[in-house]
């Protein structure tokens, strides 16, 4: 199944357009089931659901044209940036709808990723900020963090995605969410 999906992703980077449609429906469950954990930490009255994050998600990558898809792991990735990128947009706009723009403060924990906790517009915006921080000091542990926590990649997903040893991703993904408890919580008033 692997080898298919990433046989039909090499079609698609070469153009071909009938790829689209045999692709999707192998691999629409699992950007569901990406998708649904995304959305699981967010408001309950979130005005994107499963499906419309999933399919806002797909059309962004299968426009890409200047992507070489290496493999289904390596989709997937850029499928966790794509959707966290949708949610940091609708989190903004309804942030500047909310509260005029004003961005709030937040810690970092695992416990953002819980579906027993939901995740503030403005937690979201302050770790995206975090993060973008974090990737312009150390690009690879801002990867690791975007897959592990957005995009629900495993560590043997994200090692292989980024060419790394899982032990790796392990220390990147250590010192990654330490620096970011650090940084959210400096930013937090007395």
């Amino acid at each position: 199944m692997e080898h298919d999906i990433t046989a039909l992703l090499a079609d698609l980077s070469d153009g071909d357009e009938n790829a689209v449609n045999v692709i999707l429906p192998r691999i629409y469950d699992e950007l569901q089931a990406m998708a649904h954990g995304q959305l699981r930490r967010e408001r309950a009255d979130h005005t994107l659901n499963t499906t419309a994050l999933v399919h806002e998600a797909y059309l962004k990558l299968v426009k890409q044209d200047r992507v070489t898809w290496q493999n289904r792991a390596h989709f997937f990735a850029i499928a966790s940036t794509a959707m966290r990128r949708i949610l940091v947009n609708y989190a903004h706009k309804r942030n500047a709808e909310k509260r005029g723009g004003g961005e709030a403060l937040a810690t970092f924990d695992e416990g953002m990723g819980s579906p027993a906790r939901e995740t503030k517009a403005e937690e979201l915006i302050a770790l995206d900020t975090a993060l973008e921080r974090l990737s312009a000091m150390n690009e690879r542990q801002g990867k690791v963090v975007e897959y592990w926590f957005f995009g629900g990649l495993t560590q043997e997903e994200i090692a292989e995605v980024l060419g790394i040893s899982v032990p790796t991703v392990r220390r990147d993904w250590t010192f990654a969410k330490a620096w970011l408890s650090r940084e959210l919580a400096d930013e937090l008033p007395e």
